[in-house]
């Protein structure tokens, strides 16, 4: 128990046999429950959470940390689960969502079993969640220069890009670091999400935004360091990049229509359209302009004209984003990055990765 929320921590595990069982093992006290998923992994991570959770659940006092089971609930602090076949990473994410809403679990977190993020600031993570000032909180390793030195700038320049799409697709226009799964949630706004809508795939924790954004859920963003080891990522670059990208527009448009279509109306919706189209058209004037003045044929009018019609189509969507953000602004929640837990029997004990 922390604070008199019942806690659980999915471990998520691809291809990790040589981090998962150090992960597992490090997780603090005041955690009750672990879900070490496994997506159907060709190495041997399966039998090392076989392993470690048969010596945790062994060494662990059942009778005064376990909680009650109940409708069939495990009591196990340690619960090992397998997928037959691989899902994706979200799909990893969604199995432990759905068996903690079943076990009655208060607030559920999401650790990968990379063993890059570090267990001693859990704590930081959940106190959003726990004390209801959000529904949803997530670290970020690019607030602050100091959380980003062990980032290399190849994985900086792609966060941040992915970070500016992911304010268009999701509406939290102060958040960043969207790819970062250090996250925690309440079983309250799980159920209140369509599980089954949202990607299976990498591109999960993009989409998940999108998808707490239009459900009217309050998320917080938590400043944490970035951590990098021996671990090798198994992400490919080049396909990521253009699902993700894809899912995100796809995930824009939806958001508006949604929220400021079908729901209610909002002047944002259409702003981004006239802004989208005076873009466009205009970029696209302005090179034909270009080519025709490079043939010696007169360009003057035609560029003029695309010059224009591409400072209005600017306008527009710095319009649609200042009331789109106006919008959202309730929902994002700041955090303090001193902040201590008021309870100091529930700070986890200073864990080490090495």
């Amino acid at each position: 128990m922390y604070k008199g929320k019942r806690i659980a921590v999915v471990v998520t595990a691809y291809d990790e046999a040589a981090f998962v069982g150090r992960v597992i093992e490090t997780i603090p006290d005041f955690v009750d429950r672990v879900y070490a998923v496994d997506d159907a992994s060709p190495d041997g991570s399966w039998q090392v959470i076989q392993r470690v959770a048969t010596r945790v659940n062994a060494e662990s006092e059942v009778a005064d940390q376990a909680l009650t089971a109940t409708d069939g609930g495990d009591e196990r602090r340690v619960v090992p689960i397998r997928h037959a076949e691989n899902r994706g990473y979200g799909g990893a994410v969604k199995t432990g969502y759905r068996r903690a809403v079943a076990d009655d679990i208060d607030v559920v977190a999401v650790m990968n079993g990379d063993g890059q993020m570090d267990p001693t600031i859990l704590d930081r993570i959940i106190d959003p969640v726990v004390t209801g000032e959000a529904d949803y909180a997530k670290g970020n390793r690019l607030l602050h220069a100091d959380d980003r030195e062990d980032m290399s700038t190849f994985r900086f320049v792609g966060n941040a890009m992915l970070t500016g799409l992911s304010k268009f697709a999701s509406g939290y226009w102060s958040l960043g670091d969207p790819q970062n799964g250090y996250t925690a949630i309440s079983s309250e706004t799980i159920e209140r999400l369509e599980l089954d809508e949202i990607t299976d795939q990498y591109g999960f924790l993009n989409h998940l935004l999108t998808h707490l954004n239009v459900a009217g859920c309050r998320v917080a963003d938590v400043p944490m360091s970035a951590i990098y080891g021996d671990e090798d990522s198994s992400i490919k670059y080049g396909p990521f990049i253009r699902f993700v990208s894809l899912l995100l527009l796809r995930s824009f448009y939806w958001r508006l229509k949604t929220r400021y279509v079908v729901r209610s109306f909002n002047p944002a919706v259409v702003y981004y359209a006239v802004g989208s189209l005076g873009l466009a058209g205009g970029l696209a004037g302005l090179v034909g302009s270009a080519v025709r003045a490079v043939r010696g044929d007169d360009a003057f009018a035609g560029g003029l004209s695309s010059f224009v019609a591409t400072l209005l189509g600017l306008v527009s969507l710095g319009s649609a984003i200042r009331l789109d953000a106006e919008a959202n602004e309730d929902l994002e929640v700041s955090c303090d990055e001193n902040s201590q837990p008021s309870d100091g029997d529930a700070r986890a004990p200073a864990y080490s990765m090495e």
